[in-house]
């Protein structure tokens, strides 16, 4: 199932190139729970092993969109309040330790917990509907904002293309692994065999 998803996945990027990694990033940070990091490995992976886009503009996408989309997210949570909140949590089955975790860290650490929460598990679908339902300031989300989506886009994409590099040689590598894997099962399976050929040849002399 996690195959097909991926071949899915990279398909998409193969197909329409930008377009998709600001469609899946604009929908993650809008708040819509697709897999848009995922897009984003796997396209700056494409940008090192096939060429198929350019790391600086799969940068510069995906940090327009996912500043876009969390603007989106934060204008929903701004304008429809703790009922749209409440209706988005149960479509999408988010639970409630997750919003009272970024309450939490929304009331000690304000406007920075738009800068780091897309790097924390489950926030970053819900970080820029929670800021606006908590009334920030536009100016002070959109700067935050703007300065974490390219820190995360940057690192993410980054380690993509890093992977993409070093993929032939972790190939070969665990080719390698599974040799050696191999030959260790047959000498252990000859060992068994060999000790159980003695102990029978033992029986079989008294």
């Amino acid at each position: 199932m996690t195959h097909s998803i991926l071949d899915f996945l990279r398909n998409a990027v193969v197909h329409y190139g930008y377009w998709a990694v600001a469609a899946a990033l604009l929908l993650e940070n809008a708040g819509v729970p697709v897999p848009g990091e995922t897009v984003l490995l796997l396209a700056s992976f494409l940008a090192y092993s096939e060429h198929e886009l350019q790391l600086p503009w799969i940068i510069v996408v995906a940090t327009i969109a996912a500043t876009v989309g969390d603007n989106l997210g934060f204008a929903l949570g701004h304008y429809g309040g703790r009922p749209v909140l409440a209706r988005y949590q149960a479509l999408f089955r988010i639970k409630d330790a997750t919003i009272a975790r970024g309450e939490g860290m929304f009331a000690r650490y304000g406007a920075l917990t738009i800068f780091f929460a897309r790097f924390v598990f489950g926030l970053r679908i819900i970080a820029g509907p929670l800021a606006g339902v908590l009334r920030m300031p536009w100016r002070k989300f959109g700067i935050f904002n703007f300065l974490g989506a390219g820190l995360w886009v940057t690192v993410i994409s980054g380690a993509g293309y890093l992977f993409g590099q070093h993929f032939h040689r972790l190939e070969r590598d665990l080719k390698r692994f599974d040799l050696a894997v191999a030959i260790a099962v047959l000498l252990g399976l000859a060992f068994l065999w060999w000790r159980k050929r003695r102990e029978n040849d033992g029986a079989s002399s008294e």
